[in-house]
């Protein structure tokens, strides 16, 4: 507790009384004590001094009485002595050397306590001994002559022979009233100290405390705010000038008070002239909101009209330019179809680039959260942007830490996206070298990691004076360089701000002539799952593999994928020594991998192979060149396995652990052989001529009918007289559109039911949300895919349909969405959903059964994150509704009704997996035996 508080509990009043009567009372008691005390120890001396004045004298008189055994004349000479001093002797006796009594001044009944205790020969002096009220002196009684002593009186002493001795009693009853009086004496003494001192206290509180008890007083209403309190009367020494001080400080606050209302008044004034002002320009802004609105809106519908204007001819330039490839053309002819199709798909990707920055700067980006696996995107996307470094000659490398964990959760897309730019500008801005994308693990927890990925080249770099506008729209390092390499100047800025929207960072280091670090950090979720399936890499353990790669990059990355596998790997940079080796080894080895760099011409790269062909069963050439005929001619009719670097973990160790029995050679371009088409009925509704000519031309060379009109009105009329498999909607028609034209069929028509497709070129997601809550089932953007049109057609005239369980059990659709349109990945999730389901039923019932909260929070959290990904809404509601009751700390037994409509629902959740995974996945099968996945 503090001090100081319980300091203010009492008054100055109280303080001080207490200073003042403290002291003085002390004192008087410490004064009084030492004196009374010293009084009594007096009074005991002089007694003792008394009493040694008779007994001393008596002691050398008796000697006589005592030698001639006289016991009349002893007790005379005692009996006179004790009247002498009658007041002050109680008792006189005197003993013999015997210690028995030989004569007493009168007879005492106690004398008892006047013999010696001891021994007689230790009596040398008068003793002192106190008994009661009662003083005992004994002094010893010696013989003055040496005859004079009978016969029987034998001790002797220093001092003589001891003859006994004598004892009186001396009456201390007066010393003792004379100590009480003392005593008395000094309490009075005290006790009037203490008044005259509480008189003066008294006094002094009359002439300090009450006038500062009255200023504390006038200080509360000064405080109140009655500034015209003073201070009346004259006081002493320091308390007058406090009282003028507190008056001087109450004038000055009642001038300030004065001019504080003044300004206060003023202050008033002009807030409300301030708020006018405000109410004025809140009206003002809230009408600028508006037309900023108002603006937003019709910025939206300008991309959205854009997208759609500009997609549209796109659509008829990519598609017919494809469609002319299948037609008989020269070898000239093909590759100007090629450049079109190459400056139209270039030109759609600068359209997206612009959408996708107008998306951002809006804030209407929105990302997705689906389980991916992390090395399969990033080499799926490296493979794509491969062919230009492969085209500049460059070495590019791929190298991801082994400790991070590939099973995560976030937008692939957008990864993919930022990887893409990232690594585009690299290839883009480095004439030789080489470009590595290195990614680590920064960080970890039970629900997130967090990933850095570097991106390094060996490019032209960015001066330091350039470097803080790279981040901008439409800007480069310098105009120079958007003439040499071209481009749009979105990619940086678009990267930069998808990292932030993720929740990253991303940064830069750069020097001219020496290349560029672009790194971003990203926090992604584990994934529960593991996606895709495992390889059982260690049979790769102990297999000898000889490898050569001259290039130290990708030699490193490479040989440490090897290690980790625990082969016995020997390596090679030099062409001598690796022929050195493949001449002296005696015993084959299990795998040989060779790089297609650093041999001087394709006959010593043919040798090679051939001699390595020898030492191996599977020779694996590692590909990252250019000709393609070197290829064709000389390495796959020589190689085993031929990979194209950069080549992920993966696929490295199922080429090892399955090496495929042959290849597909590349052939020249020739007209590919109609597939079978389908028997079905399709509507598709275009008003761009090019692109109805266009739609009509693909989906005749996949389906038997094809029915193409030009309007909204037309196709409803069509499907009120006919039946349909299929209708491709465009959106943006003159008239009746789209929407209202889906919406006409849906309500009365032969085709309620029918899968109607919407194909637009709309790219903005309120659009996509639109367009598939007006009724429609999906979408197909433009430019239409071949690939993609025939995935749309197979996906919906395919589309199971299950009958035995409730949508809300089981929704394959939502399935399928949530493991974004990937049927073998969305039936992976279920069946891990599946294997899991027994062993959590069993942990729920246990923790229902002994009311163990933390395993059954720690059990429905898992099983609400596995729900989210397989498509089962009820289960994923009911764990949602528990988890959020047990992290408010609810009682497990209070949640009983809950978890047993969640254990009935997982029964059926179970029932209905089952189902869809029996059906599905012969369907799946037989689609890629017929390569139709």
């Amino acid at each position: 507790m503090n001090p100081v508080n319980n300091m203010t509990k009492y008054s100055l009043r109280s303080w001080v009384l207490v200073l003042a009567l403290a002291p003085t009372i002390l004192v008087g008691i410490l004064l009084g004590s030492y004196f009374t005390i010293n009084r009594f120890y007096e009074l005991e001396d002089t007694l003792v001094e008394q009493g040694s004045n008779i007994i001393e004298p008596l002691s050398i008189a008796s000697e006589i009485g005592l030698v001639a055994n006289d016991r009349e004349a002893t007790k005379r000479l005692l009996a006179a002595a004790q009247l002498n001093k009658s007041t002050l002797v109680k008792s006189i006796a005197i003993f013999d050397a015997n210690n028995q009594l030989f004569v007493t001044s009168h007879y005492h009944k106690d004398f008892e306590i006047m013999r010696y205790k001891e021994a007689l020969n230790t009596l040398h002096k008068t003793e002192i001994e106190h008994v009661g009220d009662s003083l005992i002196l004994r002094t010893p009684i010696f013989s003055t002559g040496p005859s004079a002593a009978p016969a029987n009186y034998d001790i002797q002493t220093d001092d003589g022979q001891l003859l006994g001795y004598i004892s009186i009693i001396i009456n201390k009853e007066r010393a003792l009233l004379e100590q009480h009086r003392a005593a008395v004496a000094a309490f009075i003494i005290v006790l009037i100290g203490v008044q005259l001192n509480l008189l003066f206290t008294f006094r002094l509180v009359k002439n300090v405390t009450q006038p500062i008890t009255e200023m504390v007083r006038v200080v509360a209403k000064i405080r109140e705010g009655k500034l015209d309190a003073r201070l009346d009367g004259n006081l002493i020494g320091e308390l007058d000038l406090l009282k003028r001080g507190i008056n001087a400080m109450a004038g000055s606050l009642s001038e300030y008070h004065d001019e504080m209302q003044q300004n206060i008044d003023q202050a008033t004034s002009d807030l409300r002239e301030t708020l006018e002002q405000i109410e004025i320009q809140n009206v003002e802004l809230d009408l600028a909101k508006k037309r900023a609105l108002e603006a937003s809106r019709i910025k939206s519908e300008f991309l959205a009209n854009m997208s759609h204007e500009l997609r549209t001819p796109l659509n008829g330039v990519i598609g017919f330019a494809r469609q002319l490839v299948k037609t008989p053309l020269h070898s000239s002819q093909v590759d100007y179809i090629k450049t079109i199709e190459r400056s139209a798909t270039n030109l759609l990707g600068i359209i997206n680039d612009i959408l996708d920055f107008s998306k951002l700067e809006a804030g209407k980006m929105v990302l997705e959260n689906m389980p991916f696996g992390l090395r399969e995107t990033i080499g799926d996307t490296i493979t794509l942007i491969s062919g230009s470094a492969q085209a500049k000659g460059l070495e590019l490398v791929v190298d991801i830490a082994p400790n991070v964990p590939d099973n995560v959760n976030g937008d692939a897309m957008r990864v993919c996206q930022i990887i893409n730019n990232l690594v585009g500008n690299a290839i883009k801005f480095t004439d030789s070298g080489s470009v590595m994308v290195k990614i680590e693990l920064q960080s970890q927890s039970e629900e997130q990691v967090v990933l850095r990925c570097d991106v390094v080249d060996t490019g032209i770099g960015i001066d330091e004076s350039q470097q803080d506008f790279l981040f901008q729209a439409f800007g480069q390092a310098d105009s120079s360089i958007s003439r040499r390499f071209g481009g749009t100047g979105l990619g940086l800025v678009i990267t930069k701000r998808l990292v932030n929207q993720m929740g990253g960072q991303i940064g830069f280091t750069s020097s001219p002539e020496k290349g560029s670090n672009f790194w971003f950090s990203l926090p992604l979720g584990l994934g529960q799952f593991q996606i895709g399936d495992s390889l059982p890499l260690e049979k790769l353990k102990d297999k000898t593999i000889l490898f050569y790669e001259p290039r130290v990059l990708t030699h490193a990355v490479l040989s440490r994928q090897l290690n980790q596998w625990d082969t016995k790997v020997t390596h090679h940079q030099h062409i001598p020594s690796l022929l050195t080796t493949l001449n002296t080894a005696e015993a084959p080895y299990d795998y040989i991998l060779l790089s297609c760099h650093g041999f001087s011409d394709a006959g010593q790269l043919v040798s090679t192979l051939n001699l390595a062909k020898t030492k191996t069963d599977c020779l694996v050439v590692l590909y990252d060149c250019q000709e393609q005929d070197a290829l064709t001619q000389f390495i796959r009719p020589n190689a085993d396995v031929v990979l194209s670097l950069p080549v992920s973990e993966h696929q490295l160790a199922r080429n090892l652990l399955y090496p495929p029995m042959e290849y597909d050679i590349i052939a020249p371009v020739t007209i590919a052989t109609p597939a079978a088409r389908q028997s079905l009925t399709v509507l598709a509704v275009d008003d761009n001529f090019a692109n109805l000519k266009l739609i009509d031309t693909l989906l005749s060379e996949l389906v038997t009918t094809v029915i193409a009109v030009n309007s909204g009105d037309e196709a409803v009329k069509q499907a009120k007289t006919r039946t349909f498999d299929l209708i491709f909607m465009d959106i943006q028609m003159p008239g009746t559109d789209g929407i209202s034209a889906t919406k006409q069929i849906r309500q009365g028509s032969m085709n309620r039911n029918t899968p109607i497709i919407a194909v637009t070129a709309h790219a903005i997601a309120e659009e996509r949300e639109l367009i598939l809550g007006s009724g429609m089932d999906g979408y197909l953007p433009k430019p239409i895919d071949e690939a993609a049109l025939k995935d749309v057609i197979h996906r919906w005239i395919t589309r199971p349909k299950f009958t035995h369980f409730d949508l809300h059990t089981l929704n394959w659709d939502l399935c399928l969405t949530q493991a974004n349109h990937k049927a073998d990945l969305a039936l992976d999730m279920l069946r891990m959903l599946l294997d899991s389901l027994p062993q959590t039923v069993t942990k729920i019932q246990t923790a229902l059964s002994q009311n163990d909260h933390p395993v059954m929070l720690s059990t429905i959290h898992k099983l609400h994150g596995a729900s989210c990904y397989c498509g089962v809404p009820t289960t994923q509601r009911l764990c949602q509704e528990i988890e959020s009751a047990l992290k408010r700390e609810t009682a497990v037994e209070d949640l009983e009704p809950e978890i047993l409509e969640l254990l009935d629902e997982l029964t059926k959740v179970e029932s209905a997996a089952n189902q869809v995974i029996s059906q599905l996945s012969a369907e799946i099968t037989d689609d890629q035996k017929n390569g139709l996945l």
